[in-house]
């Protein structure tokens, strides 16, 4: 027991030491190389401190390993652009003055609820308020928000998302489908199918997208005791 200990303590300074020297952005603002070698320490870190048949050194070493290809990697990222975009990814503008870029959201693995998701931790409720959204190479999003349009307080649900309606949502509104299709045709949208994204809020205002097209935001009228 008494060996177990003293193993565990020894691992437990040099992972601090070393997390330490790879600086605090590899707790708070993770790499994608940086998440995966956090992982590898911690899995190289656990055989010794448990197995006493392994020799503590093979942990130390293993540790000592990761910790200089993560310097290596990290120089390499100070090479140029090209080396870092390689590395560690680069920023994607996923909203922009147009709209939900969606080429940069399925680049990315996204789809509009996750955007919608991520905007939320953002405090930013309303898609119509983003002027810029920016996905960092870290996972975080990034919004500048438009001036000219505030938050009326009320939380927006998806209608449409990729053509597809939201049979759950749109119950929830009060509206039936033949009538948010009859929307879309008074407002020139002549099939369902070629709307990226549609939302309405509590006081009926539309976030509208169509493919290949800037955003409009809408007045639609919904029923007075719908409540979400």
């Amino acid at each position: 027991m008494l060996i177990i200990f003293i193993r565990a303590a020894i691992i437990l300074v040099m992972l601090v030491i070393v997390m330490r020297l790879m600086g605090k952005r590899q707790i708070g603002e993770m790499q994608p190389y940086e998440f995966i070698i956090t992982m590898l320490i911690a899995e190289v870190a656990c055989v010794p401190m448990s197995d006493v048949s392994i020799p503590l050194l093979y942990g130390v070493a293993s540790i000592a390993a990761i910790f200089i290809i993560h310097q290596i990697l990290s120089l390499f990222e100070h090479f140029g652009q090209g080396w870092k975009r390689f590395i560690s990814g680069k920023p994607s503008i996923v909203i922009d003055c147009d709209g939900i870029n969606y080429k940069e959201l399925k680049k990315n693995n996204l789809d509009v609820e996750d955007l919608i998701e991520s905007l939320r931790a953002t405090g930013t409720f309303s898609l119509d308020e983003v002027k810029y959204a920016i996905l960092e190479a870290n996972g975080k999003i990034s919004v500048i928000k438009n001036p000219e349009t505030e938050s009326e307080g009320e939380l927006p649900v998806i209608l449409i998302d990729s053509g597809r309606f939201s049979g759950k949502n749109i119950d929830l509104i009060g509206v039936g489908i033949e009538q948010i299709k009859d929307f879309l045709r008074q407002n020139g949208v002549k099939d369902a199918r070629n709307v990226e994204v549609m939302t309405i809020d509590g006081s009926g205002k539309v976030y509208l997208q169509e493919k290949n097209s800037k955003f409009s935001v809408l007045k639609m009228q919904i029923a007075g005791d719908a409540k979400w």
